[in-house]
């Protein structure tokens, strides 16, 4: 790609093992001085391990291999060493504190002092100037908790420039973003490289890849397969794909013929209000349907109301409910709390997986049969080869890629903790299943995994409701899709007769359309 002189980084032969995973095999990237560089693959192709050995995040001996940055070998033995030398991570998991001020996160550990005070005028100062430079217009010591997700993620990377940094490395930066605010994180990573930053992008966005990258390295199973420069605006996804996956993927969605029946799910004038702002309805009168065999979409801009609509259903976890009726099989339900929706036979897979829908510290055992302990019982007493033979089925259905279920949930990849979130309530037999972006950070050929299994799902005859922010997906695997503005259903439309541009007609300008469901299904009981 580039001669030794162009290169901010090089890491030789890096091999990094954990108990039973080789996680590294002998990998070599390196990156060309004021770059925009992103590195693709599967999860747990090893992409943020090697971010973490260049950071010191895995200090040095606990790989094999060399890390040469700006031409001098570094034995980084954390983090701190790294940021000395003009290195900065921002991971996918932010690591800010939501109790804290935006100037208090941004200097934490490395306040400016004053005699033997911190100079919180200084710092407050400085944080303005940062927050500048990301095009961030907010006060300085507003607490972060009151910060949108895209707002925070700016925060991180203020918080990257407060020293000299010259190589930023943003993990799924985009995640967790809508498109304006992804839109406006990439067009900061174009100032940032006028600039002369170097920044390293993990993404599976293909198509933001497309838009800021100069240079693209790929990996599979530990190691580099190719490393070759592009031109921002005009890349092959296509090339990314088969060379991630080790294969041609035809098609991004898997074809799918349904097998609808009578409608199992029905939600009616369904009235929620927001939790800490009395009088405004986060669900205002939501009606929607859902027959046996059928997946229906959920469409709306961030903060339109779709999360809050599947949290307050599933066991009223969110908001204050004010009315509404629920039916399941032709029975209503009430499901005033996560037990009773269960009992109900509904099943809630959260869009935060980590926060909402694992215990990081559980085993993946513990954590495919913890939603339905009861069908493990021998009298009072759990059977413990019941509960091994049932968790290591499900591990085996859905391909959980683990060297054992007795591993910690922690340790799998992002598509893999999913599938383990998918297994837990597949395990609790549900009639009706909630996937909140269920796709969230995972690579190309995770997410065609998932998409087969919400159609088996669906085949098996259960209703299953997915909410996307990604209306491609919503297309891809849908039978039907609501649209959700501000709290209310605006718009119901057949897979068949959608487009990107209808739904987002009816997500932005339908607030005073509001749909019902067809006649015929809200007769049914």
């Amino acid at each position: 790609m580039s001669g030794p002189s162009d290169l901010i980084f090089q890491m030789e032969h890096i091999t990094k093992e954990f108990p039973g995973v080789l996680a590294l095999d002998d990998v070599n990237l390196a990156v060309r001085t004021g770059s925009i560089h992103a590195i693709c693959g599967e999860n747990g192709a090893g992409k943020s391990t090697l971010m973490k050995v260049l950071s010191g995040v895995h200090p040095h001996g606990s790989y094999a291999g060399r890390v040469i940055f700006e031409g001098k070998e570094t034995n980084f033995h954390s983090t701190h060493d790294s940021e000395l030398a003009g290195i900065a991570i921002i991971h996918q998991e932010l690591a800010l504190i939501p109790e804290l001020s935006i100037a208090e996160n941004i200097f934490l550990g490395d306040e400016p002092m004053k005699g033997p005070l911190i100079d919180w005028a200084a710092a407050r100062k400085h944080a303005s100037q940062l927050l500048a430079l990301v095009e961030l217009d907010l006060d300085p010591n507003l607490a972060v908790k009151k910060l949108g997700v895209g707002q925070q993620q700016l925060v991180e990377i203020a918080k990257a420039l407060r020293k000299d940094t010259r190589l930023l490395i943003l993990d799924e930066p985009t995640s967790a973003l809508n498109e304006a605010d992804s839109a406006h994180l990439l067009e900061l990573m174009r100032g940032l490289q006028k600039r002369g930053i170097t920044c390293i992008m993990i993404s599976h966005k293909l198509n933001e890849i497309a838009a800021v990258c100069d240079s693209i390295t790929i990996m599979r199973d530990g190691k580099t397969v190719d490393s070759y420069d592009v031109t921002p605006g005009s890349v092959d996804e296509d090339r990314i794909i088969r060379l991630m996956v080790g294969r041609p993927l035809d098609n991004r969605y898997p074809e799918h013929t349904p097998k609808i029946g009578e409608v199992i799910f029905e939600v009616r004038d369904w009235l929620v209000e927001h939790p800490d702002n009395p009088g405004r309805m986060v669900c205002n009168n939501s009606s929607f349907t859902v027959r046996s065999g059928e997946v229906v979409g959920l469409a709306g801009l961030m903060g339109a109301g779709r999360t809050e609509l599947a949290r307050s259903l599933f066991g009223r976890t969110y908001g204050q409910w004010l009315g509404g009726e629920m039916w399941v099989k032709g029975k209503p339900v009430q499901a005033a709390s996560v037990r009773e929706a269960i009992d109900a036979g509904l099943a809630y897979v959260p869009e935060d997986r980590k926060t909402l829908g694992l215990n990081l510290l559980d085993r993946v055992k513990r954590t495919i049969v913890c939603a339905n302990e009861q069908a493990l019982l021998r009298g009072i007493l759990i059977d413990r080869d019941k509960e091994e033979k049932a968790a290591e089925s499900y591990r085996v259905a859905l391909k959980i890629k683990t060297p054992s279920i007795e591993t910690g949930v922690s340790t799998l990849s992002g598509g893999n903790q999913q599938k383990a979130v998918l297994a837990k309530w597949l395990f609790s037999e549900p009639d009706v299943l909630i996937l909140d972006e269920p796709t969230r950070g995972i690579d190309v050929g995770a997410k065609f995994e998932i998409y087969k299994l919400i159609h088996q799902m669906a085949d098996e005859g259960k209703a299953v409701v997915v909410i996307s922010s990604e209306l491609p997906e919503l297309l891809g695997i849908s039978d039907r899709i609501y649209t959700i503005c501000e709290g209310r259903v605006t718009g119901e439309l057949p897979t068949a007769q959608a487009d990107q541009e209808s739904l987002m007609r009816l997500m932005t300008t339908g607030a005073n359309r509001e749909a019902t469901p067809n006649s015929e299904d809200r007769n049914v009981k």
